[in-house]
């Protein structure tokens, strides 16, 4: 099977969309496909470990270029130049099928073509992630990217999410048939990161004791409330009734962090903004504690690697991937809410007992190693087969 695989950016670009795309391209190569990724964030092509990538990026001095700084309309640019170099190719040598992301609909352009299916499989839509403090010509954008993604999404042939509850609320969002193919596959670890978790030990009780925050400084991500619960604990820690300790930030940079944050809370933040794989290994290596208080992750890849690593982990009971892969595990604890307060009352528990940290270690030891390639592989390539046969037999698809 020939695939073409879009992507806003591909490693060693460090973002979870681009750990996500090369976990599919790779594990897909592995069993046998043909895999072109089309990736934004670089010109050229290029061969990676069975790979070809070929780069989409928007020169800034373009016609496209200058289309993206209009709002609305300017989401329409990547998905121009994803649709150009995908049909190209196709034009040469035909794609059987076409994977990409909701997120931000860069194959809103190929959605519903009659002579290639598409697949989305779902991150996070960008609504979900969007601060609800918009300026007007920011609300333009975002009404334009939320009717790019419903629009990529009514032309697919079929849907991938990560979760089952990922993919109820992804069907709400989008108003989707139940008739539309909509599978649940859980993505892998990287085989890197499976190296070095498998060989990590948990460091010893230290002063200080070391919280790692892998994300963005959104709200979706309970950012501020976990910088509320550090100022909580911070004021303790000087006061000697819990452990010192000290968070990195892996990223966000310094100009994210609240103005509010006290002087205590401050000199123990390191905010290290975006870094490449080998130091995102060495931080959960040297973490005793992964902090990770998502109002809601479409998968929640950090809570895999913080399990990977056997690292407890601080997360939150309202993210239904918490409850699943850190609540039903027992790999670490689930804050009753996201807020400060609750935050605290867990982070507080973790650095005061270190029979808590090793038990919870254990049983993150324990649930490690639950998806891998050749699962991931195999499951994608059925739902390909599936959106290439439904794709000849209904009308979903319109001539472009």
């Amino acid at each position: 099977m020939r695939t073409a695989l879009i992507a806003w950016d591909y490693p060693p670009s460090p973002s979870g969309l681009s750990t996500a795309a090369r976990e599919i391209a790779e594990s897909l190569a592995e069993q046998g496909c043909d895999v072109t990724v089309f990736s934004g964030d670089r010109t050229g092509t290029s061969m990676s470990d069975g790979v070809r990538i070929v780069g989409c990026a928007i020169e800034e001095r373009s016609a496209l270029g200058r289309l993206r700084t209009y709002a609305g309309i300017g989401h329409l640019a990547a998905p121009r130049r994803f649709r150009d170099a995908v049909l190209s190719a196709h034009a040469a040598v035909p794609f059987d099928v076409v994977e990409a992301t909701n997120w931000y609909a860069p194959a809103a352009l190929l959605a519903g073509r009659r002579d290639l299916p598409l697949v989305t499989r779902n991150s996070t839509p960008a609504s979900w992630s969007r601060d609800s403090r918009l300026s007007p010509r920011n609300r333009v954008d975002a009404w334009a990217a939320d009717r790019l993604e419903r629009r990529q999404a009514h032309g697919s042939a079929a849907l991938i999410s990560n979760t089952a509850e990922h993919g109820r609320r992804i069907a709400d969002l989008y108003r989707l048939d139940a008739r539309r193919p909509h599978a649940t596959i859980g993505l892998s670890l990287s085989q890197a990161v499976l190296r070095r978790a498998g060989a990590a030990t948990y460091p010893p009780a230290q002063d200080p004791l070391r919280i790692l925050f892998v994300g963005r400084a959104e709200a979706r991500k309970g950012f501020r409330e976990l910088m509320d619960a550090i100022v909580q604990v911070a004021q303790e820690a000087d006061a000697g009734s819990v452990a010192n300790f000290r968070v990195d930030l892996l990223g966000v940079p310094d100009r994210d962090l609240p103005e509010t944050l006290s002087p205590s809370a401050r000199r123990r933040i390191f905010a290290l903004g975006r870094q490449p794989d080998a130091m995102l290994f060495d931080l959960y290596e040297a973490a005793h504690i992964v902090a990770a208080p998502s109002r809601y992750e479409s998968f929640g890849l950090v809570y895999q690697e913080a399990i990977a690593f056997g690292r407890p982990i601080l997360a939150s009971g309202e993210d239904p991937s918490a409850r699943e892969f850190v609540g039903q595990t027992g790999a670490g604890l689930l804050a009753s809410a996201t807020t400060g307060r609750a935050i605290a009352e867990c982070l507080r528990d973790m650095l005061t007992s270190d029979t808590l940290r090793a038990e919870l270690r254990l049983k993150a030891l324990k649930a490690a190693g639950t998806f891998s390639r050749a699962t991931l592989g195999r499951q994608t390539i059925e739902v390909y087969e599936q959106a290439v046969a439904g794709h000849r037999d209904t009308g979903w698809a319109r001539a472009r």
